[in-house]
């Protein structure tokens, strides 16, 4: 069984995150880069299957810019993965879910692939959209947002939990499959696995790699403007002299939060 697990790096939500007024991209020297908490727990669904299953290869698969990408890629070596690969480009800087599909999609394809696991959506894009196309472009069955995962030799099911009802849901392999947060937290990184992680197979690919070449209209959406998120200002405050309820009522009916009376 091999199983590639998608990583992604976001800023620190502890910390500010800022987009540059100017090209429209994360300002990541205003951040702390990590993990994304989601894409280890993806990554702790594929370890807990290995711990059954040793002759499972767990392989780390990201795409990014250089610099402290292949370090906290080397978190998820340490955890247990046994190798890793680094997509890295210049052409890619800006790159949206479609031409980041591409391009994953392409690695996929070099290193092979029984189940790939990702993440149901980033905390800093949000899109959510990536598993779902890399089905489409690998041609194989997509599963996303499951609250439960078990995985056999030739099949993959849990379970999908939506407002109203929940589902069973099961795919043959290969597959590409996403995962929430209600699957565990990750496992700690231990010192032996730090220590291994330095001598662990580690990949750095360019789209020339992968026979790719894209072209200034490889993307299908662009950032047309951005600006500050406005200060908060302080909110309206009602003094109770007897009719504050129908000042609330007032208010919301004012704002179109209730139908007031004709």
């Amino acid at each position: 069984m091999q199983i590639v697990v998608l990583m992604k790096e976001v800023p620190d939500t502890w910390g500010d995150r800022n987009l540059n007024l100017e090209t429209g991209l994360l300002d990541r020297a205003a951040s702390e880069p990590v993990l994304d908490e989601i894409t280890e727990r993806a990554l702790e669904v594929a370890l807990t299957y290995r711990d059954k299953h040793p002759d499972t290869e767990v392989v780390l698969l990201a795409a990014g810019p250089e610099g402290t990408l292949p370090a906290t890629l080397r978190k998820g070596l340490a955890m247990g993965a046994d190798r890793a690969v680094h997509i890295t480009d210049p052409a890619l800087l800006g790159a949206d879910t479609t031409l980041t599909a591409e391009v994953l999609s392409a690695a996929l394809k070099r290193t092979g692939f029984d189940l790939v696991i990702a993440g149901n959506i980033s905390t800093d894009g949000g899109g959510g959209v990536l598993p779902s196309m890399l089905a489409e472009l690998l041609q194989t069955a997509g599963i996303t947002s499951l609250s439960s995962v078990d995985i056999s030799e030739t099949a993959v099911s849990g379970q999908r939990r939506l407002e109203a009802e929940t589902y069973d849901v099961q795919a043959a392999l290969p597959a590409v499959i996403s995962i929430t947060e209600a699957l565990p937290d990750a496992r700690f990184p231990n010192f032996k696995g730090i220590m291994a992680a330095k001598k662990k197979p580690f990949e750095t690919w360019s789209l020339a790699d992968l026979g790719l070449a894209p072209d200034e209209e490889a993307n299908r959406s662009i950032v047309i403007s951005v600006a500050q998120r406005p200060a908060r200002t302080a909110g309206i405050r009602i003094e109770d002299e007897g009719d504050a309820g129908q000042q609330i009522a007032d208010f919301l009916a004012r704002n179109q939060l209730i139908k007031g009376r004709s």
